[in-house]
């Protein structure tokens, strides 16, 4: 598949503080790419390098086949950027300042209205085009900054934290905005955020970034995979026992089971787990002995697990 964004061996310092550290990573056309890690770990220098608004030290940087290094000003032709604080002419409205950006970019005034007015219905901000953008809400703004990124009808955008500050209802209308402009459009999006259940909820594929090294990269069941991979899930089983000692019979059943690598007690609940599915066994074991099964359900390992396990060695990316 073609690669828009490409990154090789690209490494970035101010001073003796390494903020980007031999950083590969590539990005494919029409996908969704989360770039995932905590605040001060690289990620906002890694796009500012894409933008080419900052140089490397070393490595190449390749955005729609443009270098960025040797040729920004094409890169942002062809980038839509939205940072985490978007600037807007408050004074004018949300229409007036699409229509400033599309003319800056060599559109018309009939097609920079035509396109505002579209772009205003598609964000849901139509009816707040003719209010000034002094009095709109961080929901608000956030949306009209996402209207003025797509209105020089970019290749790619880059949304660097594009939900903080916006309330949950808020950030849910967002990032399903952005899953269906980018599958409608084909639109490339890269994604930079530290929290987790976004990143998840919308993302293709996800990064994860410590101390300005890419140190897992894949979609979540891959990376789920790498991490667990005697154990890709567990199966929790929910059983009436009122005894004092643990099922240990029923425990050392479920254990015999070719494919079940673990099994654990807490709280009237076995967790169990599996190398490969075996649902159905658990439940006809379960059923047979003499306690009652309550529920049964997988348990598939998210992005978080996955997260808090790199981290639990993330001393060794110091």
């Amino acid at each position: 598949m073609e690669e828009v964004i490409e990154l090789k061996g690209v490494t970035k310092c101010y001073g003796s503080l390494k903020a980007v550290d031999n950083l590969d990573l590539a990005v494919r056309k029409g996908e969704i790419y989360g770039l995932l890690g905590p605040n001060g770990a690289g990620k906002s220098t890694t796009i500012l390098m894409m933008l080419g608004l900052t140089e490397p030290k070393t490595g190449t940087i390749k955005v729609c086949n443009i270098d960025s290094t040797v040729n920004p000003i094409e890169v942002k032709r062809r980038v839509g950027y939205l940072p985490d604080n978007v600037g807007f002419y408050d004074n004018q409205t949300g229409l007036e300042n699409l229509i400033f950006t599309a003319k800056l970019n060599r559109a018309t005034w009939t097609e920079a209205r035509d396109r505002a007015l579209d772009l205003l219905n598609r964000v849901g901000l139509i009816d707040a085009a003719n209010k000034k953008v002094g009095t709109y809400s961080r929901g608000m703004r956030q949306r009209l900054g996402l209207a003025d990124v797509l209105i020089k009808r970019p290749e790619v955008i880059i949304l660097d934290e594009p939900t903080l500050g916006i309330d949950p209802s808020g950030v849910k209308a967002f990032l399903d905005l952005i899953v269906q402009l980018s599958r409608e459009q084909g639109l490339t999006v890269l994604l930079s955020s530290h929290h987790l259940h976004q990143v998840q909820q919308v993302c293709d594929r996800v990064g994860i970034f410590v101390n300005g090294k890419l140190i897992a990269n894949g979609t979540i069941p891959e990376l789920s995979k790498q991490l667990f991979s005697s154990e890709v899930f567990t199966v929790e089983a929910g059983i009436a026992w009122h005894e004092l000692e643990k099922p240990h019979q029923l425990m050392n059943d479920l254990g015999k089971i070719d494919g079940i690598n673990s099994v654990k007690y807490e709280q009237n609940r076995l967790l169990i787990g599996c190398s490969t599915d075996k649902t159905a066994a658990i439940a006809r074991t379960i059923v047979r002995s003499d306690i009652d099964l309550t529920h049964l359900y997988q348990r598939q390992y998210g992005l978080d697990e996955i997260y808090q396990r790199y981290f639990e060695g993330e001393q060794k990316y110091v």
